[in-house]
């Protein structure tokens, strides 16, 4: 790459269109690694009120893992870890409670077991003042007017962009390696590309929602509600500074006389929820956010054309409000396309590591429409029974009607950790090029971690402080694959663990062909990347914390990464009877243990034995082999 002092002013590494949760996420990954980014949005200001407002747990952890998450939680934002559902009484009037359910349930092994809710301005706000950190500024309120792509005419900055003032009093031409569409449903990029949207679901509805403080005795007004009434349905959606979102809906396609434009007034609104709450009253004390809106289900054709040119967020999925997945899924598009954009511009990956992008993404969006349109129908057609929410809220039950396991799916799903991505070359399967005895097989080794799904959660000791710490939270996001290296009992792989080091110190191993240039004058605090960009390295022993001397038990290359070394000493109650709970989670051998490779993005790439020999690095040499830029080791030969 270019330093930016010998770029002309006008070049970039990125444009970025649209400063929505999807385009500040791209944003902020992007800024922090160090790119030179134009990005612009046609509002004078972000979001003041309303528009989307829910995080979800796996969401949660992911702020967190930028150091995003404590500026979020400061605002007190509501936090709902129950659902409640009500419906007519089976003899009389009105409206009662059949039921209640955790929305994150305990057999999600969840940090944060809740839905986090606040308004998207507060969330904007927060990336924001993280991108004035690193000099990025949001070009208000600028449009993009066109654009062009074209790699033969400029192999390194082949996008041209057309940028103007809302209002036309100035305009400029940038050129960049990339343009990002952010902008929302209405993608001028998207329609540009002449890129349409498919419908999955024919039927179309008209929902109004609207924000404000109100006085009722409803008692159930601090939590998420499903209220199904003879007068039509509601949701209830605690928020933050006392207020309440009420989802309505207004007219469906099913109705005789359906029209999509179909509006209704802030009173209109006011009245139906009144009619719908009664035998309880409801009063508004101030309304904050009122807007009527079209919802259906619609889904990209393409996410690029030509890899250069993407789009993410609003502006390739649709869907309804009510499973509160719209920022979740844009917030993790982003990330996919960020750390993947890093690593081919970086050096580290093939150009065609960018060709993952869409079919991983795309297929978590069709994943979504799909979970949307049947949870939607499911509960429209009839309230749960008592014994199907208890049964829905536990692990295993004895038997399990579609009800129970719609829930249990769509809580997977909705929760963030039920998200995968299909095998391809950083997802290890039984058909990846790369086989060897040393891989295992989630299908046959019996372990718990599968390529292409989230890292699994596990409480372990930081040796250097005595610190009990998340593991999967131990190296933030900073574009480093993370290999977690199980070391079992040190007393049986001291030998393996030897190897494992020697092997990696090879010159052209995985690691050393992409060591850093300066690394002979890193600071001795450098905790993540003393020796490489690309890689962060974690040791865990299945020993006492007392029972661990880095010196001794670490070979040297595994010992620089000395705040990286922790013991598994925690209990876990999930896997209650382990010695070592971290190796039993991610099932692995609690003496042997094994090696994982996690993406920056937190999703399991490959497991490996670790095993005395050459046998496990080559394996990893391959792997890496697959999808970066050099070849690695004298791998296949070796397999």
């Amino acid at each position: 790459m270019a330093t930016q002092a010998e770029r002309p002013s006008n070049y970039y590494d990125i444009v970025i269109v649209g400063a929505g949760p999807v385009g500040l996420m791209l944003s902020t990954c992007l800024a922090r690694w160090g790119y030179k980014i134009k990005h612009i949005d046609n509002r004078a200001e972000p979001t003041p009120t309303g528009r989307a407002d829910g995080i979800q747990p796996r969401s949660l952890d992911l702020l967190r893992n930028m150091g995003l998450k404590s500026a979020i939680m400061a605002h007190k934002p509501a936090r709902v870890y129950e659902v409640a559902f009500w419906d007519p009484p089976t003899s009389g009037k009105g409206i009662v409670r059949t039921g209640t359910w955790a929305s994150c349930p305990s057999f999600i092994d969840a940090r944060y077991p809740f839905t986090t809710l606040l308004h998207q301005g507060l969330i904007e706000r927060v990336f924001i003042d993280d991108l004035q950190k690193n000099n990025v500024q949001i070009q208000r309120p600028w449009t993009i007017k066109g654009f062009t792509s074209d790699e033969k005419a400029n192999p390194e900055y082949p996008v041209e962009v057309q940028l103007e003032h809302v209002d036309g009093t100035g305009s400029e031409t940038v050129r960049a390696k990339y343009l990002f569409g952010g902008e929302g449903a209405r993608s001028f990029i998207r329609d540009q590309l002449k890129i349409g949207i498919t419908h999955k679901d024919p039927i179309a509805y008209v929902w109004g929602v609207m924000d404000g403080v109100v006085k009722t005795d409803f008692p159930d007004i601090k939590m998420k509600c499903t209220i199904h009434s003879e007068h039509g349905s509601i949701m209830v959606i605690p928020r933050e500074n006392n207020m309440v979102r009420l989802y309505i809906q207004i007219a469906s396609s099913t109705d005789p006389d359906f029209n999509p434009r179909k509006t209704a007034t802030v009173e209109e609104v006011q009245a139906s929820a009144k009619r719908i709450l009664q035998p309880y009253s409801v009063e508004w004390e101030r309304v904050e956010w009122y807007s009527v809106y079209p919802i259906g289900q619609g889904i990209a054709d393409k996410y690029t054309l030509d890899h250069r040119v993407f789009l993410g967020g609003d502006a390739c999925h649709t869907h309804s409000p009510k499973a509160g997945q719209g920022m979740n899924t844009a917030f993790l598009d982003a990330q996919n396309l960020a750390w993947k954009i890093h690593a081919v511009e970086s050096g580290f990956a093939a150009r065609s590591l960018l060709h993952t992008y869409e079919p991983e993404r795309k297929e978590v969006a069709e994943n979504l429409l799909a979970f949307d349109n049947k949870y939607a129908k499911l509960f429209s057609q009839r309230p749960p029974a008592a014994n199907e929410v208890a049964a829905a809220s536990k692990s295993t039950g004895p038997e399990e009607n579609e009800f129970i396991k719609t829930f249990k799916e769509s809580c997977a799903f909705t929760s963030g950790y039920g998200v995968f991505y299909k095998a391809n070359a950083l997802n290890w399967s039984a058909s990846h090029p790369v086989q060897s005895h040393v891989i295992l097989d989630p299908a046959t080794a019996g372990t718990k971690l599968q390529p292409g799904r989230l890292y699994i959660n596990a409480d372990v000791t930081r040796v250097t402080d005595a610190n009990v710490v998340h593991l999967e939270q131990e190296v933030p996001l900073n574009g480093s694959f993370r290999i977690f290296v199980f070391a079992g009992k040190p007393s049986v792989t001291a030998q393996a663990l030897k190897d494992l080091a020697a092997n990696m110190a090879r010159k052209n191993s995985f690691y050393t062909a992409y060591a850093r240039p300066d690394a002979d004058t890193v600071s001795h605090h450098e905790k993540h990347n003393p020796h490489s960009m690309f890689y962060t390295v974690c040791t865990i022993f299945a020993e006492k914390r007392s029972a661990i001397e880095i010196s001794r038990d670490a070979p040297a290359l595994l010992g620089r990464y000395q705040d990286h070394i922790y013991a598994d000493d925690r209990w876990d109650r999930h896997v209650p009877d382990a010695t070592a709970s971290a190796h039993a989670k991610m099932g692995l051998d609690q003496e042997r243990g094994g090696v994982v490779v996690v993406r920056p993005d937190g999703y399991v790439g490959i497991v490996v034995k670790l095993e005395e020999g050459s046998a496990t690095v080559d394996a990893l040499n391959a792997y890496f082999g697959s999808f970066c830029t050099k070849k690695l080791g004298d791998t296949l030969a070796q397999l």
